[in-house]
């Protein structure tokens, strides 16, 4: 999506776009045997993938924003605004409900008792086929060598990512050239959704962009750090690279 409209956030190049146009665009890269890279960008993502800027500057690389911390940035440091929110939790289920028939997913990461939860929700509610799967604990350092092999001769279409940043980041941008799957996306915690390890918040909370609350209230000494000294990062980030932009 280089021709797209982008807002850069500390550096990073955010596709302010909308989850439809998106859909269309993976499913058109895919049609085409295009390789393609998505990342979803929340605070967490840019403070803690910081160190991996430079390889995300490539035009088979999309970032998309997450949260409403891109939203706060993208109006103090750009006086712009996002068209929509994205995160995995929701686009990841719209796009493989918008492609037609059953994509073959590949899904890394996750905890060995919830992955398997997981994996029969993409096949028993989305309806897709789940050519493979690997946890991100003990089996993905057991099968790490060989793994990207397995994921080719599983022939995946869609090969999903949840090691949570900066580890899925710093896996995808390190394999990525090796893999054959026309789309590979980083997801996080999405597994966990999935297999019902955690709850998402109630539609009127994610509807009052309040969603992080809700996960600080669940998990408060995970979090806290995120929502606090993260958070004052992500600002110094911005303000970095915004003084920097507007000297040159």
């Amino acid at each position: 999506m280089s021709t797209k409209k982008t807002i850069p956030i500390a550096g990073f190049p955010i596709v302010a776009t909308t989850s439809s146009a998106l859909t269309r665009y993976l499913l058109y890269a895919m049609w085409l045997n295009k390789k393609i890279t998505l990342f979803f960008a929340n605070t967490n993502f840019i403070v803690r993938c910081n160190h991996l800027l430079e390889k995300m500057k490539s035009n088979s690389v999309t970032i998309v924003n997450d949260g409403v911390g891109m939203d706060i940035a993208a109006f103090l440091f750009r006086r712009d605004a996002f068209k929509e929110n994205l995160n995995g939790t929701d686009f990841i289920p719209q796009l493989l409900s918008g492609a037609d028939g059953a994509k073959r997913v590949f899904m890394v990461g996750g905890k060995p008792e919830i992955l398997p939860k997981a994996v029969e929700h993409v096949r028993g509610k989305l309806k897709q086929t789940v050519v493979g799967s690997c946890d991100g604990y003990a089996e993905l350092q057991q099968r790490c060598a060989g793994l990207v092999g397995e994921i080719n001769r599983a022939q995946a279409d869609i090969v999903l990512v949840a090691l949570g940043n900066p580890l899925q980041e710093e896996w995808i941008l390190a394999n990525r050239q090796a893999l054959d799957a026309k789309v590979v996306i980083g997801v996080g915690a999405l597994f966990d959704f999935w297999g019902g390890y955690k709850p998402r918040a109630p539609q009127l909370v994610q509807r009052m962009r309040l969603e992080w609350l809700y996960r600080l209230c669940l998990e408060p000494r995970r979090l806290l750090r995120r929502y606090t000294v993260d958070i004052l990062k992500f600002l110094l980030l911005c303000r970095k690279h915004d003084s920097h932009s507007r000297k040159t």
